[in-house]
């Protein structure tokens, strides 16, 4: 796999002409981190995400991928091996990998399209949680990062301009299981309106013994959306396990509103969130705030537009359960045009016994991004 994908990246940098309307376009970061508190560490991190698409026969089958490209040292080298310990290379004072991020067709019809491949199905409006999004997990941290991609294939159906039909699939959650066990199957229905969106969704996920669910997984949602001054959105899926009795514990909800002041200067953004414990949002939590996933959460942001080039950002994002807060400051500016510079501040998971103990630790990285 790795010899295919730096072949497709070798091809891509020549530039060979294997269709008259190839293209090529992708970012490179460069990270660098410091963690300070009880203990100190540094991280360095050099990423490229290089995507691609080829259209062919008049647009009626388009061909898209992307590459992601990883060498890192310190806090982020542990990361990886954290996360893929089979899939890096060792080299003198830096580990390396390359994973493969998208690759699947779509043809196209005139009042229909069939995608297939490793890709993404995005489900749902919220714009922090993602309670809908159950395929593609947002990591609230990190809302710029592109969720992974899933195996599965989606017949869409457009029988209005305002209206989608969705028929999907996606492979089994573990990858080695090749009995039908764990494969999903949904429809989705979207209407859209002038002022407002509507999304609902319904899939089935078979019987798996081995993940808890002899009878199956259902997993029912909607998702609203309203420009009325405010924007307004509704982001709610419920995951019902007969086996483990699911009630209220399957229910992931969240509600947000945004508004801009001052001409559009200030933005403002809060969002909640009801977590059961079993919907499909608690293991995400659990992974990305470095807890116990709780009940209630609140995201608050702040984002104040300095020039067209320049804007800073608070964010807060709050367990309501526990009393504990997590403070985000991210300030971005756009350098030139391709390149911008990102500066970023967190501290861990605050709450009364941390300030009791006084053991803080806050994480600052800067990154370099260029789109090319």
């Amino acid at each position: 796999m790795r010899q295919l994908i730096l072949i497709i990246f070798l091809l891509v940098l020549a530039k060979i002409p294997l269709s008259a309307q190839f293209t090529v376009n992708g970012i490179l970061d460069s990270s660098v981190s410091v963690s300070a508190g009880d203990e100190f560490s540094l991280g360095i991190e050099e990423f490229a995400n290089i995507r691609f698409q080829s259209r062919l026969r008049d647009n009626k089958a388009v061909v898209y991928g992307a590459v992601n490209f990883i060498a890192a040292a310190g806090d982020y080298a542990l990361a990886m091996a954290a996360m893929n310990p089979a899939g890096i290379v060792e080299g003198e004072n830096y580990v390396a990998a390359i994973e493969l991020e998208r690759l699947y067709f779509r043809l196209n019809f005139e009042t229909a399209s069939f995608d297939g491949g490793l890709m993404r199905l995005p489900f749902g409006y919220g714009q922090v949680w993602g309670s809908s999004d159950f395929l593609n997990p947002r990591n609230p941290l990190k809302p710029d990062a592109r969720p992974r991609g899933i195996l599965g294939a989606a017949l869409s159906l457009y029988p209005k301009d305002d209206i989608k039909l969705i028929g999907f699939t996606a492979a089994p959650r573990d990858p080695f299981l090749n009995d039908g066990r764990g494969v999903l199957v949904g429809l989705s229905f979207e209407n859209h309106w002038s002022k407002a969106s509507f999304q609902s969704l319904y899939s089935f996920e078979i019987p798996n013994e081995s993940a808890g669910s002899k009878n199956g997984l259902h997993r029912a949602g909607l998702s609203v959306k309203a420009d009325v001054e405010v924007g307004l959105v509704l982001d709610a899926l419920y995951t019902y396990n007969y086996e483990a009795d699911t009630k209220w514990d399957g229910l992931s909800l969240s509600i947000g509103a945004d508004y801009s002041f001052f001409g559009g200067k200030l933005i403002v953004l809060a969002e909640y969130l009801y977590n059961g414990e079993s919907s499909s949002t608690s293991f995400d939590l659990e992974k990305n705030l470095l807890g116990m996933p709780d009940r209630h959460y609140l995201f608050n942001s702040f984002t104040w537009i300095i020039n067209d080039f320049t804007n800073i950002n608070f964010g807060l994002i709050s367990c309501l359960d526990n009393v504990s807060f997590t403070p985000l400051v991210t300030f971005s500016h756009e350098l030139f045009q391709g390149a911008t510079l990102t500066l970023m501040a967190q501290s861990i998971p605050l709450n009364r016994e941390v300030f009791d103990s006084g053991e803080f630790s806050i994480l600052c990285a800067a990154r370099l991004r260029l789109r090319f």
